[in-house]
Formats: C-alpha cells, structure tokens, sequence
C-alpha cells in the first residue's frame, strides 16, 4: 500500500508536458478582452533545450485580432524559434530604461515585426518581449529551444516574464484583421511606442549580428 502512493505521488510531481492557453487566460491581453474567441488559442509541448518545444495556433481572430500568443520578456535566457509551417508575424519590442537599470513597462525604445512563414528561423535575445501572430489560414506551428526546469510548468515556465506584458494589456501594437490584410493598432495603454521597423528574418539576423 505505501508502495503504491509512493508510486502515484511521484507520477503526480513529474513535469507535464503539455498546456494551453485558454480564451480565459488570454483575455488580459486582447484588444477586446470581451470578445467571443476559441476555447483555446494555441497549444504548447515543453521538452526544453533537448527535446525542443512545440507550439501550435488556432487560426482566425477575436474581435478582429489576429491569434496570437501572450506575449513576454526573457529573464536572462535567449531561444531561436523555427517556423515549422503556417505564416505569421513575430513582434519585437524593447524597454526603455530608467536610470536605475529597470525596465519601464509602458515606455517602448525600439518595436519590429516580421513576417514569417514555414522554413524561417528566428532568435530570440533575452530582454527583448516578444508574441507571435497567426495571420494565415492554417496552423501555425513552430519549434523552439526555451530551456525547462523541473520546477516549471508548461502554461508559465519560470524565466518569462508575463506580468510585465499583462499590465500593460498587451504588447505595443494588436494585429488585425483589415480585409484579409494584417494592419497594426497603437497600444493606447503604452505612454510611448516607437513606429514599427518592419524587417525580414535575414535583416534581424544581420541586424543582430552587428549588435
């Protein structure tokens, strides 16, 4: 018998795997937190640097918004993201620091998009926020390399920070949907946001070279 809870209380403190992000839990972030959506607006598998990560988005909008991910900064990590398949735009956005060293959330210095389809590889350095947007009319699936600790879990793995991007509601600009075209809407919530650079994945990989 104490055998046997052993076993299931072990099984019950092993890292698991898979999550999503429910329309619930998206709400904080939404253009329009009070839009009808999916149950679900994407779907994660963490495996971490060796085994990789998968995510998968809903396709369509809600309230005009494209699909998109949360959105969060990096503490002290960097990940490459590979498109897998699909198309989309990955959003950039860097914090402006007050004398201090700490990051004001609702003051961005430098704000990039880029369009992306399956084939295209993208890094991530830390520090930079960045969300990912499901502009096409299939799945968007990629494959990242965010490092996991045993402590994680897969919906809020400990070096993101998601708080940063929920208090402000969102990430500088919302994607929408402008007669099958993506068009950018201001943040209003943000004191300042930059205008958008708008870059390929090899103008971010020179432009990160360089720096």
């Amino acid at each position: 018998m104490l055998h046997g809870e052993s076993g299931l209380n072990k099984i019950k403190n092993q890292f698991e795997p898979f999550a999503t992000r429910t329309h619930e839990e998206m709400k904080d972030v939404l253009m329009d937190p009070n839009a009808d959506g999916p149950e679900n607006h994407y779907y994660m598998i963490r495996g971490g640097k060796d085994k990789t990560n998968v995510t998968v988005w809903e396709s369509g909008t809600v309230g005009g918004e494209f699909i998109k991910t949360h959105g969060h900064y990096h503490i002290d990590t960097e990940e490459t993201y590979w498109i897998v398949g699909g198309e989309g735009i990955v959003l950039l956005q860097q914090r402006k620091i007050d004398q201090k060293g700490n990051a004001i959330d609702n003051e961005i210095e430098i704000f990039i998009a880029i369009n992306v389809k399956g084939g295209d590889i993208i890094n991530m350095p830390s520090g930079i926020g960045h969300l990912v947007v499901n502009t096409g009319k299939t799945w968007l699936v990629t494959i990242d390399d965010s490092p996991i600790k045993t402590s994680d879990t897969a919906k809020f793995p400990s070096h993101h920070d998601y708080g940063s991007v929920k208090k402000m509601h969102g990430f500088g600009y919302y994607i929408t949907d402008k007669a099958g075209k993506p068009e950018l809407i201001k943040n209003k919530n943000y004191k300042s946001v930059p205008n958008i650079q708008w870059l390929t994945p090899e103008q971010w990989h020179v432009k990160q070279k360089r720096e």
